[in-house]
């Protein structure tokens, strides 16, 4: 059963979550509903979770450019192309 929760928010906080709400599609209900369910996951469980802090160094970029770095650090020689398109006459 759904129990309702009252919230307060300044103006401008109000103003920033309806704006991530609705760049997702998402009502500010189901926001909320996310942003709770995230933060009391149980790290324990999600490899992803796990993993978070293992390395260390990591550009602080890195997710705004990680298709740069990827670039970057990619060293295996593009495959031929196993067809080649014939020209019609």
């Amino acid at each position: 059963m759904s129990k309702p929760l009252q919230i307060y928010m300044n103006e401008h906080e109000l103003a920033l979550f309806d704006a991530w709400a609705k760049e997702r599609g998402w009502t500010k209900s189901h926001a909320v509903r996310i942003a709770i369910r995230a933060m009391t996951q149980d790290r324990d469980e999600d490899p992803l979770f796990r993993a978070c802090g293992m390395i260390e160094g990591l550009p602080e970029d890195l997710s705004e450019r990680i298709d740069d770095y990827l670039e970057e650090s990619f060293v295996a020689e593009k495959a031929a192309a196993r067809y080649q398109r014939r020209r019609r006459r």
